[in-house]
């Protein structure tokens, strides 16, 4: 079959989609990892996150409150998921260990667990590491049930953004309510492929989870701390190599020493150590937060990057100015915004209302910039508020004036922020136009910069040439520009 894409000739390739373009017959070998919505900051991650939280949190607490049959009811609704088709391959022996469909095997295996009954493990990411049979896949099964609804939400938006129609009245199978602090289910708008329940996924938040990996911890973490405390104190592992000339080399320690006479990769002495030791499972965690990132497109797809700029500028050049194609430019140009920004916003909306539905904003991206570029520093550097990056698509033949910057500073505020793009074909006056935001920004009414062919034009043939980040440069001139006027 082939993927999401071509069943609904959306003629887009993966880098101008924001969702995992999946074939819905056959897995990609990409996970859902709580340890990745934690570390990120955008809008979908910290919601996603709060719920995954609150599940295991509750239960958690329901155990060691003694309510286990409470706890285990919980957990008969982390079956194995199938609307994602992420993870390994449903139609080959997978030999996952615990849980496969038995959902009293994943709960027995948590609830008896050393790691849980001494505090060790604290998050739902962390069974991986600590609890033998549990490993990157169930703990995606996992977190793919408990924010079903998140995930539901987010195809039904990128479905309205592509014009990809929806099956009225679905069951929408169990996810995890943390108001209620329960499991609930609902009818809703659903994508269904072949009577097949499909969830896109934001190709922005799949990992393969190699970070946050329990050999990682042992091989760089335990074992290094072993080796620098027996050189401390001086053990019979410390070791000498002596040179040709009869001098001593520095002392050392080698790991499979230590993994034969003290440390075996096994996750129950690793769970021990890491309670002996918290202070180093800390900071493996926080050294694997540092690491996380988004995969790059061509993990998803190969594609000629020149060929894709090249189709690009052809098509954006052959769009007619003026309200009749005003439709065909503002997809294509949603499309172009998500090769040039990803992985630093995600998540496109079409057409998102705001106030009540009584103000429109044509497309708003969430802004999941990690801890550097252009988005990131409008708010750390800047004091600028942007969760939500937002872009006005005009078509005009004439240049945008006062009722399009007004309409934009509009909708700002600042929980949804105070950054905005208006995307155009062309200022004849582009210095008038600047004065006009400079205005609006000494007014304090948010900041709005300009956006035309020629800037997108001249990003994609540096795309072309392999240069990364040249749209920063572009937003950071153009910001400048505003902010100094």
């Amino acid at each position: 079959m082939p993927r999401i894409s071509q069943i609904f000739e959306l003629r887009k390739t993966q880098h101008e989609l924001d969702f995992v373009d999946i074939n819905p017959n056959r897995d990609i070998p990409v996970y859902l990892n709580p340890f990745v919505f934690a570390s990120r900051s955008d809008p979908f991650s910290i919601d996603a996150s709060r719920v995954i939280v609150s599940f295991f949190q509750h239960n958690l607490t329901l155990i060691k409150g003694g309510n286990v049959d409470a706890a285990r009811a919980n957990f008969q609704h982390l079956n194995e998921p199938n609307e994602t088709c992420l993870g390994q391959s449903r139609h080959q022996p997978r030999g996952r260990g615990v849980g496969n469909d038995n959902a009293d095997d994943l709960f027995d295996s948590i609830v008896n667990s050393e790691a849980v009954k001494t505090g060790l493990v604290e998050h739902l990411e962390d069974t991986a590491i600590f609890i033998p049979g549990i490993r990157r896949d169930k703990v995606s099964d996992m977190t793919t049930n408990i924010i079903r609804l998140n995930l539901i939400h987010y195809t039904q938006r990128q479905c309205a953004l592509w014009g990809i129609p929806l099956a009225a009245g679905v069951p929408s199978g169990f996810f995890w309510d943390s108001n209620r602090m329960s499991w609930q289910q609902e009818h809703t708008d659903m994508l269904v492929i072949r009577r097949k329940k499909i969830l896109l996924v934001p190709k922005g938040v799949v990992s393969y989870v190699k970070e946050f990996d329990a050999s990682k911890f042992h091989r760089h973490h335990a074992l290094v701390f072993l080796q620098e405390d027996h050189l401390r104190r001086n053990t019979n592992l410390v070791q000498v190599r002596h040179r040709r000339d009869g001098s001593s080399g520095p002392p050392f320690v080698t790991k499979k020493d230590l993994i034969r006479q003290e440390l075996p990769d096994e996750k129950e002495l690793l769970a021990n150590f890491a309670t002996k030791h918290p202070a180093i499972f800390a900071d493996f965690r926080k050294s694997a937060a540092a690491k996380v990132e988004s995969l790059p497109n061509a993990e998803f797809e190969e594609i000629d990057v020149r060929a894709l700029s090249d189709h690009l500028i052809s098509r954006l050049r052959a769009v007619q100015e003026g309200n009749q194609e005003a439709g065909t430019y503002h997809s294509l140009m949603t499309g172009i915004l998500e090769f040039i920004f990803y992985p630093n916003l995600i998540n496109p909306v079409k057409e998102r209302e705001i106030d009540d539905g009584r103000k429109r904003i044509d497309i708003s991206f969430d802004n999941g910039a990690p801890t550097e570029g252009f988005f990131y520093r409008l708010q750390h550097a800047f004091g600028i508020p942007c969760p939500y990056i937002f872009f006005e698509c005009k078509n005009y033949s004439e240049d945008v004036a006062n009722p399009e910057l007004d309409q934009m500073t509009g909708r700002f505020s600042p929980n949804r922020g105070r950054f905005g793009v208006i995307v155009c074909r062309s200022i004849e006056d582009e210095a008038l136009f600047l004065q006009r935001c400079a205005d609006s920004y000494k007014a304090q009414r948010g900041l709005v910069v300009p956006f035309t062919d020629a800037d997108i034009i001249e990003i994609l043939e540096q795309k072309k040439l392999g240069i990364t980040h040249y749209e920063d440069d572009i937003l950071s001139d153009k910001a400048r520009d505003v902010m100094n006027l």
